[in-house]
């Protein structure tokens, strides 16, 4: 059995999806690999000073500049003609948000970098506060649900389209609950002579309160439910999607995450639970999702 490039004794929350994103990441991408990682939960769990869970070099730069660092490593890599891969990982607080002006930049400049993006929809390392990443109607500390709201009221921001409205030549969702998905998906991110991005759904045990052993049983409902459709686009055409057999309700997903126990608790929120299904459903229409 080949060693993990991201050792253990790392300090994430049991039930957190984002070390094993990392190691099925790690495991594609093999130890010929650069990392550099924005600040964030895969940060401060992975290199508590002075100790580290990495076995292949990697870089933490500040929350908003991992795009333009490792553009930099990739630029001293052309000089030195030396082929290594470089990949900048990163939560959705860094890729959508404050990160996103460099993300911009070293798309548009077409450095051959692998951005891949663990989305657990929130600020998850300073207090589960919103980011651009959050869902509809979801709770976060700087959303709260009242008498006069239901979370949060902004829709999810659409990374990937932003990435393919920079033409980026490789782009592709994928979830913990696929492995072979996520390793295929990162293989072929790394064979683009150009930039390439990849966003992966990563439940957060502590913003998203669900049970720690079901975070392979929850990311999967995302996929089932079309409300995180799997999907791949080369050259800025739909290259290829997850069909779902057997399509289930919103409800399913939702009721499992203490972040939406609010939609369950009072009458009044049929509304919001319907506006939720209209939005897996067009994700469904979109995609072809079902046959």
């Amino acid at each position: 059995m080949e060693k993990s490039l991201l050792a253990p004794g790392h300090r994430a929350c049991a039930g957190c999806a984002m070390p094993t994103t990392i190691r099925l990441v790690l495991d594609a991408a093999g130890p010929n690999t650069i990392v550099v990682s924005p600040t964030g939960c895969l940060e401060v769990t992975t290199t508590p000073f002075p100790e580290s869970s990495w076995c292949v070099p990697w870089i933490h730069s500040l929350f908003e500049n991992a795009s333009a660092v490792a553009s930099g490593v990739e630029v001293m890599l052309k000089r030195q003609k030396k082929d290594t891969n470089v990949v900048i990982i990163g939560g959705d607080g860094s890729t959508f948000d404050i990160g996103m002006g460099c993300n911009s930049g070293m798309f548009e400049r077409g450095h051959k970098i692998l951005y891949v993006c663990y989305d657990n929809e929130a600020y998850m390392n300073t207090g589960v506060q919103r980011s651009g990443s959050t869902p509809f109607c979801a709770q976060t500390t700087t959303t709260p649900p009242g008498s006069r709201s239901k979370g949060n009221p902004r829709p999810k921001k659409d990374m990937p389209a932003i990435a393919l409205a920079h033409k980026v030549p490789y782009v592709a969702t994928a979830s913990v609950a696929y492995p072979v998905d996520l390793r295929k998906k990162v293989k072929a991110a790394l064979q683009v002579d150009g930039p390439s991005y990849i966003q992966v759904n990563a439940p957060c045990i502590t913003g998203w309160s669900f049970d720690a052993g079901t975070m392979i049983e929850l990311s999967r409902l995302a996929v089932e439910t079309g409300l995180w459709p799997l999907a791949e686009w080369v050259n800025g055409e739909l290259a290829g999607v997850k069909k779902i057999r057997r399509p289930k309700p919103v409800k399913d997903y939702l009721e499992i995450q203490g972040r939406y126990k609010h939609l369950f608790k009072k009458n009044d929120c049929g509304d919001q639970l319907a506006k939720i299904q209209a939005i897996a459903d067009a994700n469904m229409a979109k995609y072809k999702l079902v046959d």
